[in-house]
């Protein structure tokens, strides 16, 4: 799958360096995921080999730019329930944001998902994450409820705001 400027495809072990130095090592990339920044090489050489595994049996993906062919990033879904789905995660590097990725991004997961089938589409994003709200509703996407988690990481409780798209 591919956009103007981004290719989804599935991890290549390859892959982990350019994840590591975009993406795993980047602390302004995790602070709104529930995943913790990778330490070092042999961590993020292991995480790639979780991804690569998780990624045979799911809807997810690296993000790849086009311009240098760099894993800068990556998405999923999955279904809920018939014909309803949810991004299972959504995450670039420091340097792609601002440049109208995040938006391609969405809009290539909203379409996948319609051509499986779907019916409706669920958007999750702390209410700190402004960049992540403001993309939710530049995709049409309409606020439904919030409610509040727990960081697994930290323990710390946080509002988590749910979106929804008809597709």
């Amino acid at each position: 799958m591919e956009t103007k400027d981004l290719i989804l495809g599935k991890a290549k072990f390859e892959d982990w360096r350019w994840m590591y130095r975009n993406v795993w090592s980047r602390p302004e990339t995790a602070r709104y995921m529930l995943w913790s920044v990778t330490s070092g090489e042999e961590e993020a050489m292991e995480r790639m080999r979780r991804s690569i595994e998780w990624q045979k049996s799911h809807d997810a993906w690296l993000v790849y730019a086009k311009d240098n062919g760099q894993a800068i990033g990556f998405a999923g879904v999955g279904e809920i329930r018939p014909r309803v789905y949810t991004e299972s995660g959504i995450a670039l590097g420091p340097e792609y944001v601002g440049k109208g990725y995040g938006k391609q991004l969405l809009k290539l997961l909203l379409e996948y998902c319609a051509a499986s089938g779907g019916q409706e589409f669920y958007y999750s994003a702390r209410s700190g994450n402004l960049a992540s709200k403001a993309l939710a509703r530049s995709c049409g996407f309409v606020f439904q409820y919030s409610e509040q988690k727990t960081d697994p990481r930290t323990g710390t409780p946080y509002e988590s705001e749910v979106y929804k798209k008809t597709l």
